[in-house]
């Protein structure tokens, strides 16, 4: 039987890397949240409106009426 060789435990290269100043905790902790934030998932995709949300438009009688503002009433 051939011996598994062992996972060699590699320092990770650093998320940050502070080149100028001196931060306490709380600062790089505030840096590194933010960082990691903006490298999230995606946005959700926008939600078109379904068949069904213009039955039930159409059923409570929401249909745009003519006049002031109808665009905005258009809309859903």
């Amino acid at each position: 039987m051939i011996p598994a060789e062992e996972p060699v435990d590699t320092p990770a290269a650093p998320l940050l890397s502070v080149v100028k100043g001196q931060p306490n905790a709380e600062e790089l902790a505030a840096l590194t949240a933010v960082v990691l934030s903006l490298g999230g998932e995606s946005p959700a995709p926008v939600r078109t409106p379904t068949v069904r949300h213009w039955v039930r438009r159409q059923q409570l009688r929401l249909a745009p009426s003519p006049g002031p503002g109808a665009w905005k009433r258009s809309q859903g």
